[in-house]
Order: C-alpha cells, then structure tokens, then sequence
C-alpha cells in the first residue's frame, strides 16, 4: 500500500474477543501473530492471548516483523475517589507500553458503563451518562494520565465506546471541549462512532487535529436495528453481529481513507471485526477487507 501515508495494522480482538470471552476461546497468540505476519501487516495490540513478560513478547513479535502499538486501558476518573489509584495504574500500564516501544495507549473511560463499570449490578439496564461534576472529574483524570503519558513520550487516545458515557457524538465533542489537547488525544474509531449515533466521517473531520490513532470497525445495519428495536445491549450487539471488517457492512469507507489521505495521517489504523470468529473466521475475513481497502487507496490515489 505505498500510495498511503498511514500504517495499517490489525487487532487481535478479530480472533479473540475481548468483551465475548467465548469468541476464540481456542485460539492461541501463535496463531493469531501467524496469521498477522502472513497478511503482511506489521502493528498489533495487546490482546488477553498474549505474553505478558516484556521479553518474551518482543522476541515473538520481532521475530514477525511486528510491533506492538497500543493496549487498552479502562479508568475510572469520573468517581475522585478513584483517581490516585487509577493514576497509579496507569503510570504501571505506560511503563509497559514504554518498554515496547509503543506510541499510544488506548483509554477508555468504564464510569457509568453497563458492563465495565465495576460499581454496577447486574440488575442494571441502562448506561448512567454524566453529570457536571462526573465530567469535570474525568477531564481531571484524563489531563493528569495524559501528563504521565507524556513523561515517557507517548500519546493518551480516548477510545470513545459503545456501551460507555462517551459514544454520542455530543458526549464525544464535550470530552473533546473539558481536556488539554496537549495532553489528551483522540482515538478514532469508524464503528463505534455510527454505533454511537454520529457520522464517522464528521467526527474525523471535526477532531481530526485531536486524533492520534484510529480504529477501522464496519457495522452490519440490520443487526444494529434488530439490537435498538428491542433495546439490546452492547456486548448483546457483539454477540448478534453487529460488528464486522471494513467492506463487509454498511459504512462507506470511501470518503475516510480520502480524508485521511488528503491530510496525510501518518498514524497507526487498526483493522477490527470484533465478531465470532468461528462463524467469521478471522484471516479470511482480514484478507478481504485489505484489499477492499487496498482497492479504496488506489482510487483515492489516482
């Protein structure tokens, strides 16, 4: 892909699932590191199959030609009474990361979340959006995290995710609005941006001077409206189908790779499907979408 100015990736959450524990239960970190390295891609994310020893995950992954470029880390600002701890989590969380040489650290925000927010009960139906004080709290706990981030030169992406406080695009705008730019970046993803009810290619170009790292997700329309018919819930969404790779659901990835390229993103994108990879199975599905997206590039670049 020379005509493009980004790195492409891919996410291990397309063989093994992160919030569907059964999605790829079976499937072990050889398989999935083999199969990204026969795709020719050279970026991953920590997935939960992977070695947690710092040694023994660079040596797997050099071995490939690959790099770690990100993991994922829930906090929980919005409560104060939760930030020295989470703070120090995070600090232990960048070290990591810094060891590996990557660049961003995928944040996300649990405070509120049906499923992630330790807090809540199993009784719950419904995501608590923030009030003044919540939101004043998280911009607090994100500028401070950013700042450790920074210490060790790397950038906070916020993940804006279904199923949590921020995933409307309103909600996205005010996280955007309450922290420091210089210390708080955007962590754009395709997919969960339409699953939370926004234009994905609106969101790129309103925050693209804010985004540092991009997750590339499809969405399978009928199953989201089947899932907001009957009022379903986020990992019950995951479940049915609702997401899948690009150029297998109903966003036009089009009209993005052209943003991206006329700007000359020069970030990392992630490739997700975040789907049961015993009915999709993973490679082939990879396979396609890359050059669905290959395709897309060569247009865009005549």
């Amino acid at each position: 892909m020379s005509n493009q100015s980004f790195k492409l990736g891919i996410h291990p959450i397309n063989w093994v699932g992160e919030d569907v524990k059964e999605h790829g239960a079976d499937t072990t970190f050889e398989q999935i590191v083999d199969d990204i390295q026969a795709l020719g891609l050279t970026g991953t994310e920590m997935g939960r199959k992977y070695p947690t020893d710092p040694a023994t995950l660079k040596s797997e992954l050099a071995k490939r030609g690959i790099e770690l470029v990100s993991q994922w880390k829930s906090v929980l600002f919005s409560d104060p009474a939760y930030r020295e701890a989470e703070l120090e989590a995070y600090r232990k969380h960048v070290e990591f990361l810094h060891e590996m040489g990557s660049t961003v650290i995928s944040t996300c925000e649990v405070g509120g979340s049906l499923h992630f927010d330790p807090r809540r009960t199993p009784n719950e139906k419904e995501v608590l959006r923030f009030d003044e004080a919540a939101w004043r709290s998280l911009a607090e706990g994100l500028n401070a995290a950013g700042a450790i981030a920074k210490e060790y030169g790397l950038k906070l992406t916020y993940h804006h995710h279904g199923g949590t406080a921020v995933e409307q695009p309103e909600e996205i705008d005010r996280l955007m609005e309450l922290t420091d730019p210089n210390l708080v970046y955007l962590l754009f993803d395709t997919g969960h941006a339409y699953y939370g009810g926004a234009d994905p290619l609106a969101v790129l170009r309103k925050h693209y001077d804010r985004i540092a790292y991009i997750h590339l997700k499809d969405i399978r329309q009928e199953i989201l409206d089947q899932a907001r018919a009957v009022n379903a819930d986020f990992v019950t969404c995951i479940r049915q189908g609702v997401f899948t790779v690009p150029g297998d659901g109903c966003l036009d990835f089009a009209p993005i790779f052209r943003e991206l390229l006329d700007r000359k993103y020069s970030g990392w994108a992630m490739l997700e499907g975040e789907q049961d990879p015993g009915e999709h199975p993973a490679y082939e599905y990879a396979k396609k979408s890359l050059d669905y997206i290959q395709t897309l590039i060569s247009q865009e670049s005549r």
